[in-house]
Order: structure tokens, then sequence, then C-alpha cells
């Protein structure tokens, strides 16, 4: 009898998990306005909860943050009719992991490894400490743009450069740390998951 291994989630789901919920926010707003696309939002986002856990067994820690600020957040945002609630949320996201980031880094904790081990196997101590340092850095770096986005720019603006600027860059980023963890033990072909990317809604 042979133990069961787990399985590497389909790419394609785990991109629609992690990006439908904010692809259906930015259509809701277009047809529907501000208000309205943020209950969407909503709905959506606990739909992927659902979905994850029917389809992959489990939800990944990002996907609960991100849901729970979602709705956290829209819920402030609908009842005080005021957009900047909603827009508030990437900041507070991207802060909060780049705090705990640099505090692992600083108390010399892999953080990263033990919610993403499965993703990254084979990954040496050194590799996670330099994962853990990129992705502390773009975190922040992620926080101060999303406030001057939202400080400049229009909801609607805000929300194109959100769905479509911050995506793409977010993805980039991702994969541009890939021939780094590659040089510290990382395998491609031996990860029983998908990398990971941040989260997107």
């Amino acid at each position: 009898m042979t133990a069961t291994t787990k399985t590497r989630p389909p790419a394609l789901l785990s991109f629609l998990l992690d990006f439908g919920p904010l692809l259906a926010f930015f259509l809701a707003y277009k047809f529907v306005g501000v208000f309205a696309g943020t209950a969407v939002f909503m709905a959506a986002i606990l739909t992927a909860l659902i979905v994850s856990m029917a389809k992959l067994g489990r939800v990944s820690p990002m996907l609960w943050i991100s849901a729970v600020l979602v709705v956290g957040f829209g819920a402030l945002t609908i009842w005080f009719r005021d957009p900047r609630f909603i827009q508030m949320k990437p900041t507070i996201i991207y802060a909060g992991f780049a705090l705990l980031l640099f505090a692992g880094l600083a108390a010399r904790k892999l953080l990263l490894k033990h919610v993403f081990g499965l993703a990254f196997e084979g990954l040496s101590d050194e590799g996670w400490m330099k994962l853990t340092r990129n992705w502390a850095l773009f975190f922040a770096a992620m926080a101060l743009l999303n406030e001057a986005l939202r400080s400049y720019l229009s909801f609607d603006a805000w929300l194109t450069a959100k769905v479509w600027g911050i995506t793409i860059l977010s993805l980039l980023f991702a994969f541009a740390n890939i021939p780094m963890l590659m040089r510290h033990g990382f395998s491609v072909a031996d990860a029983k998951e998908e990398p990971p990317v941040p989260p997107l809604s």
C-alpha cells in the first residue's frame, strides 16, 4: 500500500482563485458602479474560498487573509459609502506581509518555509532567507505604490492599475525569483505545488 502524495494543483485554477475575484470586481464596477461592484467582490472572494476547499481540499493562507480583508473593508465601503476603504485593503495586506517577513528575517525564522515548503521543495535555508528578503522588500514597495496610486489617481484609474498593472508586476516578480531559487536547490520539476504568487485580490 503506497502513501498518498500531495498533487500539484492546476495552475489555471490556482490563478483563477487568486485573480478571479479582482476581475469580477473590475467588471462589476464598470457596469454597476463601485458599491455594487464591492458587493460582487465580496461574494466572488467567498466563492473562491468555497471552490478552493472543494477542488483543492484546502485554502491558501494568502487567500484566507485576502478574503477576510476584502469582506471587512468591503463592508466598510458599503456602509460608509466611501470607496477609500476598499482602496486601503491592498496597502494593509502588503504592509502586514512586509512587517511579518522583516520580523522573521530579524529573528532568523524561515516563515515562508512553514507556509510554502511544498511549493519550493529542496530549497536551502539560504534560499529561503533570500526569498523572504525579496518578498519583504516587494511587499513594502507595493504598499507604498498602492498609497501613491490611490492618492493621485481617480478610483477608475486606480482600479485599472490594480487589476492589470500591479497584477502583471506581481506575477513577473514571482517568476523573476525562480533563477535564484534554482541556484539554491529548488527544482521546478520536483515541486509538489505551483510556486505561490502574492495576493492579487
